[in-house]
Parts: C-alpha cells; structure tokens; sequence
C-alpha cells in the first residue's frame, strides 16, 4: 500500500473504488474498505480529518486520531492508496470556493456548516481521484442523501455506494466518536435494545 500525503502524487486510474473517512477506522469501515474491494481495480481510502465539517474546535481537537493504526487496517483490507492529506493541501491559505447545499429537514440545520464541509471536501476527493464508485455507511443516510445529490445535481461521474449499517452487539452503530462515550451516555429502552442521549 502506498501512503500519499500531496495532490501532486495522486494518479487516477480506471476502475478505482474511493472510501473517504476520518480515521479512526472500525468495522464499520472495514465493511466499506471490503466493498470497494470486491467490485473495483484499485481502492483509495482517504484519512482526512476534515476541519470543515466541524462547527466546534472542540469536538475537532477531541476526535480520534492513530494514523499508523488506520494505515495497517487499510493495508489489511487490501487498499491500494491512503490518501492522508494536511489539512493545508486540501484547505490551502487562499481557499475560498464552497458547495453549499440546500438542506430542508436535514441534521445540517442544526449544525451550521457540517454539510458545506462534507458536500465540498467529497466533491475535492472526486475530482482528485476519478473513482468510478465511492463508498458511504448507511449509518450516515443524510450525508449519502446529500451526496447523492451532489453528483446528480453537478453532473459528477461518480456512483455513490451505500454500505448496511455494521452494530456493536448493543445494537448502537458504530461510529469513531463512540470510544468516547460513558455507560452514563447509554439509554436502555424498550424494546429498542439501547440509544444515546444526543441522537
């Protein structure tokens, strides 16, 4: 697996699946990264923070970062390309173009911002790797939902692949932050087997 950190070191080619993430990878992105594997020529997965999504420094500070780890997972899953990027080679000093997608009844209402960042850094990722498919969990309907749109909307060839959501045993859906949680954070219900305080 190549590990590529600059723009100018990416090279497309035919037949590539794409699977953009954070980090901080679970099995939840091992169902992704195994997708991508089964139906393209070549995976790119990117580890990319991306400061834009996040409309508090906090939670941007706070977010699960191992790098090395990430990479041997990705190596594992049989990626062919990690692109892990700066946040300055994306988001270089004079940056000032955005996607700005019109949200009714989306989480993005409620957090300024999240949607320009996600809508913007995936077209970039589009561009920059010319996949044939990228690859999104279910668990994350509303950013495939604008994302899909994104590719409708400004005719970008690309086909957006959604992945089951992958649970712990709970039932709660993996995602990076939920390392982060206390048993406090956990709401038994009922029937439900359990949920979370802010969802």
């Amino acid at each position: 697996m190549k590990i590529v950190r600059c723009i100018s070191e990416l090279r497309p080619a035919p037949g590539t699946g794409l699977v953009p993430t954070m980090g901080a990878l679970h099995d939840g992105h091992h169902a992704l990264l195994r997708a991508a594997r089964a139906e393209n020529d070549v995976v790119v997965a990117s580890l990319f923070v991306n400061p834009a999504q996040f409309d508090e420094g906090s939670d941007l500070a706070a977010y699960p970062r191992d790098e090395e780890r990430d990479a041997a997972i990705a190596e594992a899953e049989g990626v062919d390309v990690l692109f892990a990027p700066e946040a300055d080679e994306l988001y270089p000093p004079d940056f000032a173009t955005w996607v700005e997608p019109e949200l009714t009844g989306l989480e993005g209402e409620a957090r300024p911002g999240h949607f320009r960042g996600v809508a913007t850094v995936c077209l970039k990722l589009f561009n920059l790797v010319r996949p044939e498919r990228a690859y999104f969990g279910q668990k994350d309907a509303q950013q495939a939902a604008v994302l899909r749109r994104l590719v409708r909307d400004l005719n970008v060839p690309v086909e957006i692949r959604v992945v089951d959501t992958a649970r712990d045993r709970d039932g709660l859906a993996l995602s990076s932050r939920n390392g982060r949680l206390t048993p406090a954070d956990y709401i038994e219900e009922i029937p439900s087997p359990v949920c979370l305080k802010f969802l």
